[in-house]
């Protein structure tokens, strides 16, 4: 469903990509450069080399998975690798044996072997290979898993991109602080669960209530006033951006620089089938997303509050000309879509894992190439447009190196607006 009717879409989902692509340029947000780490703001960290002979492998796919965390790397041209963890313990290495060279194979313990932390926040782990049989988990295994592991992380993309669009369509905005709004969520969360240590199920759900009570100040406070005084989109804009920058900061004076957890995030994985191994965690985000999701699109579609607000995206002038009170339902707008943003946040601490002052900000491309994906204002696109991001990272990392995988969202942004400007499901004319 469309919730956007303005002609203008293809130059307007031109100008929004190419205004974001430009922040990220200014801001330096990007993906580590080097192919051989990841996982470099936490401290503690595994690394090791895979050599042969004495001669160093490039391009072998390594996955560190283990309390609640999983990452993965390839190794550089000297047979280096490493990544970081969130906290020290016990982890389990994986040497992916379809990477190494014909003939090739883990001789001794196996292609995944355990590590464990000592006093120190390093640990090396080197494999002893050679010519050997390997035992390889099937491809057909391995798309499986990364389906499945997609769309769970595009559920979650999907709370927050369909709030921003909703907030794109009813105001014109787009809100580079969407992202600060994400961390909000998860640093209450950690505030509630972890320092007033409430139980998890009364923590979160005050984390989301005072997240959409933060989306009602934001809105009375800041971009009702700004709306009253006629600034155009661009100055909306930057005013967006500079409130990111402020509230990112803020929160890292109150929180620090370091990572910190939600209770259950190193909830171990269980295997369900092939090589898909999903945490009761997991299980659980997955179901609240869809539960979420259901319930924001049956408030859309059949609530009159729901129905003003696609009117509103239609056009605000007349919607105001027919009775309805503008300004009320972008108030309800801004609330629904920051505490969906809240909500996004605690998911996202739990699939990271781990809560940290620029989380959203990692997350804000991502959530911008989900909206422009599904299409410009249109909140159905935005899920379609997460679930593609989020399917497409997770299994593009099995022909890319892991920390090249974000780099897809961001070609497939570009191809869209070369192809489709409007977005798969944008249309030149609001339908519905």
């Amino acid at each position: 469903m469309n919730i956007l009717s303005s002609s203008h879409t293809n130059r307007l989902a031109r100008g929004i990509a190419i205004s974001f692509l430009s922040f990220i340029a200014v801001l330096g947000i990007a993906m580590p450069a080097s192919a051989d780490s990841v996982g470099e703001e936490y401290e503690a960290a595994i690394l090791g080399n895979v050599r042969i002979d004495g001669e160093p492998i490039q391009g072998v796919r390594i996955v560190v998975d283990g309390n609640g965390y999983n990452a993965e790397t390839v190794t550089d041209e000297k047979g280096r690798w490493l990544i970081g963890v969130p906290q020290t313990g016990t982890y389990n290495v994986t040497l992916d044996e379809s990477t190494l060279p014909e003939g090739i194979a883990v001789l001794e313990g196996g292609a995944t072997q355990e590590v464990e932390f000592g006093r120190t926040d390093r640990v090396t782990k080197n494999f002893f290979i050679g010519e050997g049989t390997r035992n390889a988990t099937s491809l057909f295994d391995q798309i499986v898993a990364r389906l499945v592991y997609g769309i769970n992380f595009g559920l979650m993309l999907g709370l927050a991109a369909v709030g921003l669009s909703l907030v794109y369509g009813t105001t014109g905005l787009s809100n580079f602080a969407h992202g600060e709004m994400v961390t909000i969520g998860a640093v209450l969360a950690l505030i509630f669960g972890v320092v007033l240590q409430l139980p998890l199920w009364i923590a979160i759900p005050i984390a989301v209530g005072l997240s959409a009570g933060f989306g009602w100040l934001m809105d009375a406070g800041l971009w009702r006033p700004v709306r009253k005084m006629g600034l155009g989109i661009v100055q909306l804009m930057i005013v967006s951006i500079g409130l990111s920058l402020a509230l990112r900061y803020i929160i890292q004076f109150f929180i620090g620089g370091g990572t910190e957890q939600l209770p259950g995030f190193d909830e171990p994985r269980v295997t369900l089938f092939g090589a898909t191994a999903l945490s009761s965690t997991d299980l659980i985000s997955m179901a609240l997303s869809i539960v979420v999701i259901g319930g924001f699109a049956y408030w859309l579609l059949k609530t009159k509050t729901g129905k003003a607000t696609r009117a509103i995206s239609d056009n605000p002038d007349l919607a105001a000309a027919s009775g309805i009170d503008v300004d009320k339902v972008i108030r309800v707008v801004w609330i629904m879509a920051a505490g969906m943003a809240g909500l996004a946040g605690v998911l996202w601490a739990y699939f990271r894992p781990g809560i940290k002052w620029d989380m959203g900000t990692q997350i804000l491309l991502l959530i911008f190439a989900a909206v422009v994906l599904g299409g410009l204002g249109t909140a159905f696109g935005a899920l379609v447009g997460a679930l593609v991001v989020g399917i497409l990272i997770e299994t593009s990392s099995l022909l890319i190196p892991a920390d090249l995988k974000y780099v897809g969202a961001l070609v497939v942004l570009i191809l869209v607006l070369l192809v489709r400007p409007q977005g798969l499901l944008g249309k030149k004319q609001r339908i519905g």
